[in-house]
């Protein structure tokens, strides 16, 4: 008998464990020829394939099935979460009246398989006998009670006159106070307007909004960017969408395993006004107009400035801005006679804003020069339509030139110009440092403290003494460190002095307190203390005056109220906080004085000890984080990231960030991510391959200025390695001189002395170069005078004003030298390749 209800137990935990991964929403009664909906709601998004069961006799598929998906992404107090669901929406009618049913639903979930609940469902004839509960007539009351002012659409045009091909943005707004389950509805094809739905978000976000004096909740559904392409009055119709509005008749706690508890669905079909569109005609075409509409920008450039004859060369014309860009005409490219010319690859970096397609066109022609000399490639032209200047505005790019010097009689092929087909370095996984840009080891108070030491113990010529002297400063160090909490226990001690009346001991207690404290912390003797040496000793560390005043008031009081009349009790108790007040406020200004101590050279215990936890947790967190990534989900694997790194800096995290945007094809934000990664680990080459691959798809082609190869070289030795390793071996390089020097003092063996002689200089030199080595470092990162441009495209003007001459055209990604930034809406910038201007400083983020 146990073993038997045992079994019923495990198939009752497997049915539950189904149910709560599939869920069915379908009526249990409908009527013949009638249309109803059956739900199937799978809780994951890794849905391989979906089968619907088996129909029985007299029911028949009308539609189906339409799939939506749902997810949704938390980082609450530091832990990220998500979940999701996928919905395989179904219509039947039933054709026959009796029982109908469908068969359970197979659902492949990566390597598993799950079954749904099977469907079963009365069909009855018109109405239903009293006392038995009809779902479709409760549906068509109940849809009745739905009025046009709890559920409605608005249909918004951001603009009603236009002009030919200017874009028109169309919202379709939902107002709601019911729970709107479902909502289908698709636009139709649209007479004379090229018609782009903008993507937004799958998880629909409701927000309040009042309209008279009704509070609805509203989202927007779905927007169109509309580009027309006739004139005249063009009509955008009437929409239908199908709507599934649910109530519960009573609290079901059983509907998260998909036993129905008495909800009803309710079917509403709402209907979204239709609107006109004024389109009005472009004033006289010119002969060379290109078709665009809005706002664009223009640049030309070579991959290389010189080629040898029958070698390609790429010409490169970029158009930018806000319009109609996937609809413009290619611009004409005027190719010298002495070229050989190929087809032009067009490649669309564009994207659906609410202000049209904004981005860039790039249009790139492979060339072949056959004639050797300084050829001159003619500007190439642009014309378009301004809507913000109302008239036609045509671009116009300086010449390009091109030396072409002797070939060496053998055609390369073009195809092998192309990039190769390399992908991005995969996350960096597991446990990696945590630290800001500015908190190295190099320079903190360990290694000065370290450096002293080891300089100390030459200076003195006395290993011992320098052992000694460390164990002083270490048990100096462990004083201060404990005077807040052996103060903390004295003033408990004087607390329960007071509770027992014992005045004289109370005072006594708290004045060895704050005289107390005040030795630790200053690390001098109380018989050497006074009110004027506390203050001048807490001044020197920087204590706020205010603070140390404090301070000096809490020992006078307590010396004042020790002897005053009045109610003792009371005199106690306000001696007791203002001491404790005077502690708290000097030990929160001393803790803020404290420089950071995160890494060290011997303590790499004590590291791991202060910082296991936050370790452990950010661990766990970047765990959850990768894993999203990895599941393809890399917008919510940019705010999981972004959100880390507000807790504390990594080369690891910005190096996934990066390839978290990479995925998204954000290229600009992909080079900010491992440009500062590089910042943190500069000898990484997993971030130098991904940054460069990000490079490489970038629009600019910004040729370094040449320099000698001994500068490349010198570059490459101090980015060898990190400042803190540079740090950690300058001061090992310090012990063997110094421990040589000792050598050499003090051991009598020939041989020995010999060697130390030449070891003592040698690696005191290597200690001095791996210390510059950390300040040339150090003042490179530290420095922020380098940028990314952001935005698509950006005009670099030669002086700090809009009116001023066009320099040239950058691109988003685009790395630039920050070399002024002293104004608020400019900022002065240098190219690689030696050029320079004035750009607006919203272009521009600083790495």
């Amino acid at each position: 008998m146990k073993r038997y209800i045992i079994l019923l137990l495990s198939v009752i935990s497997v049915c539950l464990l189904q149910a709560q991964r599939v869920r069915v929403a379908a009526p249990k009664q409908v009527t013949v020829g009638e249309e109803f909906q059956v739900e199937y709601i799978v809780y994951t998004q890794d849905v391989r394939r979906f089968q619907l069961g088996r129909l029985s006799n007299g029911l028949e598929k009308v539609f189906g099935p339409a799939t939506s998906s749902q997810s949704n992404y938390q980082f609450i107090d530091g832990h990220a979460s998500s979940s999701s669901s996928v919905s395989f929406t179904y219509v039947f009618i039933a054709t026959k009246k009796g029982n109908v049913n469908i068969g359970p639903a197979h659902i492949f979930v990566n390597d598993q398989e799950l079954a749904s609940t099977p469907v079963k469902i009365v069909a009855v004839n018109g109405p239903t006998n009293a006392g038995h509960y009809d779902l479709h007539n409760d549906q068509r009351t109940a849809s009745l009670k739905v009025s046009s002012n709890d559920l409605f659409i608005k249909v918004i045009a951001n603009k009603t006159t236009v002009y030919e091909q200017e874009p028109v943005l169309l919202t379709y707004k939902v107002y709601t106070t019911k729970n709107l389950r479902q909502l289908i509805g698709k636009m139709p094809d649209l007479v004379g307007f090229h018609v782009q739905e903008v993507d937004l978000p799958q998880q629909k976000t409701f927000h309040k909004e009042r309209i008279g004096k009704r509070l609805y909740n509203c989202v927007t559904w779905s927007q169109y960017v509309m580009y027309p392409q006739m004139t005249g009055t063009l009509n955008v119709p009437p929409l239908t969408f199908h709507g599934i509005i649910q109530e519960s008749n009573n609290f079901n706690p059983f509907e998260a395993f998909g036993i129905d508890g008495g909800s009803t669905n309710i079917k509403k079909d709402i209907v979204a006004p239709g609107l006109a569109i004024k389109v009005l005609s472009l004033p006289n075409r010119p002969a060379d107009f290109s078709g665009g509409v809005g706002h664009f920008n223009l640049s030309a450039q070579l991959n290389k400035k010189e080629v040898k004859a029958g070698n390609p060369v790429t010409i490169r014309v970029v158009v930018s801005g806000a319009g109609n860009l996937k609809l413009i005409k290619k611009p004409i490219i005027q190719i010298p006679k002495e070229f050989e010319a190929y087809d032009v690859k067009v490649t669309d970096k564009t994207q659906l804003t609410t202000k049209g397609a904004e981005g860039n066109m790039v249009y790139d022609q492979v060339v072949i020069p056959h004639q050797e000399g300084l050829v001159a490639i003619p500007p190439v032209k642009f014309c378009y339509y301004d809507l913000a200047q109302k008239k036609y505005v045509t671009l116009q790019t300086s010449p390009l030139e091109l030396k072409v010097s002797r070939g060496d009689g053998i055609s390369k092929d073009i195809l092998t110009v192309d990039l190769p087909n390399e992908d991005i370095l995969p996350l960096k996984q597991g446990d990696g440092p945590v630290d800001k840009v500015g908190d190295y080891f190099f320079g903190s108070i360990v290694y000065f403290v370290i450096l002293i030491l080891l300089l100390g113990a030459g200076g003195v010529l006395s290993f011992y003494y320098r052992d000694r002297f460390a164990h002083r400063v270490d048990m100096v160090l462990k004083r201060g460190k404990n005077a807040n909490r052996i103060a903390s226990s004295r003033l408990h001690a004087a607390e329960l002095l007071m509770l027992k009346n014992k005045n004289l001991d109370f005072y006594d207690e708290v004045l060895k307190t704050l005289w107390g404290y005040a030795s630790d912390k200053l690390n001098l003797p109380v018989e050497l203390l006074s009110r004027d040496n506390i203050s001048e000793q807490f001044s020197k560390i920087k204590v706020p005056y205010d603070v140390i005043e404090k301070y000096i008031s809490a020992i006078d009081e307590c010396e004042f109220e020790r002897y005053a009349p009045g109610d003792e009790k009371g005199n106690m108790k306000r001696t007791l906080d203002t001491a404790l007040k005077a502690i708290a406020d000097m030990e929160e200004a001393v803790k803020k004085l404290k420089p950071s101590k995160k890494k060290t050279l011997n303590f790499f215990l004590f590291l791991i000890c202060m910082s296991a936890f936050s370790l452990q947790l950010s661990a766990q967190i970047k765990t959850d984080v990768d894993k999203l990534y990895q599941k393809g989900n890399y917008k919510q694997a940019v705010k999981g990231y972004e959100n880390l790194l507000k807790q504390g800096e990594s080369a690891d995290l910005y190096y996934n960030l990066g390839n978290s945007y990479y995925r998204l094809d954000n290229i600009p934000y992909a080079v900010l991510s491992y440009e500062r990664a590089l910042r943190l680990a500069p000898s990484d080459e997993d971030i130098r391959f991904n940054l460069q691959l990000a490079q490489s798809k970038t629009i600019d082609n910004l040729t370094p200025e040449p320099e000698m190869f001994f500068v490349t070289w010198y570059k490459a030795l101090v980015n060898f390695m990190s400042v803190d390793n540079w740090a950690i071996l300058s001061l090992v390089c310090l012990f063997i001189s110094l421990l040589a020097l000792v050598i050499y003092l003090f051991i009598e063996i020939d041989f020995l002395r010999k060697l130390s002689k030449v070891v003592l200089p040698l690696f005191f030199f290597f200690f001095i170069i791996n210390s510059f080595f950390a300040i040339q470092q150090v003042s490179e990162l530290d420095s922020e005078s380098h940028g990314i441009i952001m935005t698509p495209s950006a005009v670099v003007r030669k002086m700090p004003d809009p009116k001023s001459d066009e320099a040239f055209i950058l691109h988003e990604g685009s790395k630039v030298r920050i070399t002024d930034n002293s104004m608020s809406q400019w900022t002065e910038i240098k190219l690689s390749d030696g050029r320079q201007g004035w750009i607006k400083a919203e272009n521009v983020e600083a790495i």
